[in-house]
């Protein structure tokens, strides 16, 4: 059973006046358990409407969503426990920093919960370790922390709710490129040590190739692939159809493609660049 299901999904922007639009259209998807899914499009798409959908934070004209086999929208069910359930870091999370301490703003979720102080303290702890924030910094106040450090820390209080599927929507956006590894670094090792599913919404193709086992393609409010990201980039030439921008290592073995070199145009890691590379190099020149 896939713990995020939705069938025929349909929200609408300003229904019912003549600026109505729908962000998302017809959306039926299964997630299974444990993947690590890159949610990619053109700006517009209706990624970030999609994955508000799935911890009830919008409603929708249409369709339902299942998270865990739960009707997300049925009768009786405990919206909260839903959202304690998937957690959702929106964009730029550390504008919604707001304690006195870093520990306190950590806490806030697992306080909201009802849980004992001893097992707040654990979780505090156990997700400052997993973003990188020092026991050091805990005491100090959200404000005194640096750019990256504030985003590790707005990450950490939804991580400290240990939701078993983890929502990321843009998270590296805005910081320098050792910042922006860092976060998808430590989120890659949230992934692996909790094996929750995590769904990361970005537009650096980047990102998404180093990261995700499977990949979401958004256009104009609907779902237009959705595979491994080896099946995924096997399409670049759709993928800059669709405005697009595929990893530059790609890009490089698209031209040499083009320039008659018989190498796979799939290629979207410099490591699988070097791999192929070698390969051709020794003769392999039958792709």
């Amino acid at each position: 059973m896939p713990i995020i299901r939705t069938e025929h999904l349909k929200y609408v922007y300003s229904e019912g006046s003549p600026f109505e639009k729908a962000a998302i259209d017809d959306i039926t998807l299964d997630i299974e358990e444990g993947e690590f899914v890159g949610v990619i499009g053109p700006t517009g798409s209706g990624k970030s409407t999609l994955v508000q959908h799935f911890n009830g934070l919008l409603k929708p004209a249409a369709g339902k969503v299942f998270i865990d086999g739960q009707d997300i929208w049925g009768k009786k069910v405990d919206k909260r426990s839903i959202r304690f359930k998937v957690g959702l870091v929106f964009q730029y999370p550390e504008y919604q920093l707001f304690e006195e301490t870093v520990f306190k703003d950590i806490a806030f979720g697992p306080t909201n919960m009802g849980l004992n102080k001893d097992e707040i303290s654990e979780r505090v702890y156990e997700a400052a370790d997993f973003v990188g924030i020092s026991k050091e910094l805990l005491s100090k106040s959200p404000f005194e922390l640096s750019g990256g450090q504030k985003r590790r820390a707005a990450i950490a209080g939804v991580i400290a709710m240990r939701p078993s599927i983890l929502i990321l929507d843009e998270p590296a956006a805005g910081l320098d490129p050792r910042g922006r590894e860092s976060i998808l670094a430590h989120i890659r090792e949230y992934h692996i040590a909790r094996k929750s599913t995590v769904l990361l919404v970005s537009h650096s193709m980047e990102d998404i190739a180093r990261n995700a086992t499977k990949v979401l393609v958004m256009s104009s409010a609907k779902i237009v692939m959705y595979g491994s990201v080896n099946d995924i980039f096997a399409q670049s030439t759709s993928l800059i159809k669709m405005g697009l921008d595929v990893p530059q290592v790609t890009r490089v073995f698209m031209g040499l493609r083009k320039s008659g070199y018989k190498v796979d145009p799939s290629v979207y890691t410099v490591e699988q660049g070097k791999a192929e590379i070698i390969r051709y190099i020794r003769g392999g020149q039958d792709r």
